[in-house]
């Protein structure tokens, strides 16, 4: 576990760099969403603490695949999603492979049935939810004339968004991913 944890340091301070990149370059959404990933890192990482187990190595790998995501983020907001044009599927392959592995383990743990259609059909409906807060977050930001914080580059991309969601969701079934079941089974028990 320790190993992990390095790992989880050593993306959270290049998520600190990024965000101090976006800040020099005057980039709101890349400031915003970095943010973001920084908070959720913390939160994974201080679960643990907060539900009273006092050992964030029970979730190290939860909060280090949150971490390498987040940093992914960070760097399609810095620039990589125009430069790059595969960064976007990287990003949504790897988004979708967490939360489907976090789902997939909840559905294994209370015993679902068709885990795996669930998980596939969950993740498409989490990833059209996220490409209307795109399209959402472009109307408030029009409206208020400022930089929005998350960006919808047209319909062919919010497709092949969906696509790559699911190769992501995909990817975690096929694979019989059964990494989170141990979280999963430790928060159910400390809730």
């Amino acid at each position: 576990m320790g190993s992990l944890m390095v790992g989880v340091a050593l993306v959270v301070a290049a998520l600190f760099a990024a965000l101090y990149v976006g800040y020099r370059q005057d980039n709101t959404a890349a400031v915003v969403n970095t943010a973001a990933a920084v908070a959720l890192v913390f939160v994974s990482a201080g679960a643990p603490v907060v539900l009273g187990d006092g050992q964030p190595s029970r979730v190290a790998a939860l909060t280090l695949w949150v971490a390498v995501a987040g940093f992914l983020h960070a760097l399609g907001m810095l620039g990589r999603y125009d430069s790059v044009w595969w960064w976007d599927h990287l990003t949504h392959t790897f988004s979708a492979a967490l939360a489907a592995a976090l789902l997939y383990a909840a559905l294994l743990v209370v015993g679902w049935n068709n885990a795996v259609v669930l998980t596939l059909l969950s993740i498409l409906f989490l990833g059209v939810l996220w490409e209307v807060g795109e399209l959402i977050a472009r109307e408030v930001a029009d409206w208020y004339d400022i930089e929005p914080v998350l960006v919808h580059y047209g319909w062919r991309d919010t497709a092949l968004d969906l696509v790559f969601d699911v190769v992501g969701a995909a990817l975690v079934v096929a694979l019989d991913l059964r990494l989170f079941v141990p979280v999963v089974e430790w928060l159910a028990s400390a809730g």
